[in-house]
């Protein structure tokens, strides 16, 4: 399966990206924290480098993302350069000041405010892929928001646009916009999409994948002794993260893990490339954007740019050995 994919744009990309939801810094949602702890600035800065002279080219953030640190961030590494493809993504309001998430807001207004922060932000002159961050948008905003963003394409502030969801139904019904060219969905060993695989298939849109390595534990580095601290996502009590329960692996995780490991680890790969390796096979559409905040990390996920997809029959091992643990 190919390694790379053609963007709207006509740009070859490897199909491996980079998501910078961690490199934001803290921030809270609904009272609890939704950041990845402190961050180094110097430290996410030498990573974004080291990603791109990995061959990265894929780079996705949003405003909601430590309140707008995490596009400051890649607006000082990558700023105007052409060579990256920029995607971020807007809808949840945020009060800077207090680092915190207030709302969301789907409206064309609020949209026209959002993007002429991030275009400031990433110290850019037009974004490349401009997402609507808010899942469950209805089709009413839907049908107001399209054309607004159709007109901020044409006149040249953004390239395309997109929607982050996993409601397969409500991006069918926005189709129709010519400049709505990409999807974004929830994708991991553990937890297939085929319905959002099948509108991006139908429809050739580039699908990035957010949180392909289940937000850090198809890495492999957790135990059942592992405790992440309250100023993590997922040690925050947050309802939808789903492997960690208050910053604790969950058990029934871990033997899951365990049953596939051998075969995520195949032809020499990392627990992390493995898992890769199967949102790569999955579809030849898919992008996979895993986060980072260290050098190690970057390095360990575009590895698996040169490992590839798994075969078949990995996968088909995969399916029946998941099958066989929740049996």
């Amino acid at each position: 399966m190919r390694t790379t994919l053609k963007l709207w744009s006509g740009a070859e990309v490897p199909r491996v990206g980079v998501g910078c939801w961690a490199i934001g810094g803290p921030f809270t949602m609904d009272g609890r924290q939704d950041g990845w702890g402190e961050v180094d600035d110097a430290q996410s800065q030498r990573a974004l480098a080291l990603a791109h002279d990995l061959g990265a080219r894929v780079f996705d953030t949003a405003d909601a993302y430590g309140t707008g640190h995490s596009e400051e961030v890649l607006g000082e590494a990558f700023g105007n350069r052409q060579d990256v493809v920029i995607a971020t993504k807007f809808g949840f309001t945020h009060d800077r000041a207090k680092r915190a998430l207030t709302g969301t807001d789907v409206t064309p207004a609020y949209m026209e405010q959002a993007l002429a922060g991030s275009l400031k932000r990433l110290k850019r002159d037009r974004i490349d892929l401009y997402q609507l961050h808010v899942g469950d948008a209805s089709a009413a905003a839907m049908e107001l928001l399209g054309p607004a963003l159709e007109r901020r394409t044409e006149a040249g502030d953004i390239a395309a646009w997109g929607w982050s969801t996993d409601d397969a139904a409500a991006v069918r019904k926005v189709l129709h916009f010519p400049h709505f060219k990409a999807v974004q969905q929830g994708l991991d060993v553990f937890r297939d999409g085929p319905d959002m695989i099948a509108v991006s298939e139908a429809h050739r849109l580039p699908n990035l994948i957010r949180s392909p390595l289940a937000m850090g534990f198809l890495t492999g580095k957790f135990t059942a002794t592992s405790q992440l601290p309250a100023d993590d996502v997922r040690g925050a009590g947050h309802s939808w993260v789903r492997d960690f329960r208050d910053g604790r692996p969950m058990p029934e995780a871990l033997r899951r893990l365990d049953a596939i490991r051998d075969v995520l680890t195949s032809g020499g790969r990392t627990i992390a490339q493995g898992a890769l390796g199967w949102v790569l096979a999955r579809s030849p559409l898919t992008v996979p954007i895993p986060g980072f905040k260290t050098e190690a990390q970057v390095r360990d996920n575009l590895g698996a740019i040169e490992k590839g997809a798994l075969s078949k029959a990995a996968m088909d091992e995969i399916e029946g050995l998941l099958a066989r643990e929740a049996a």
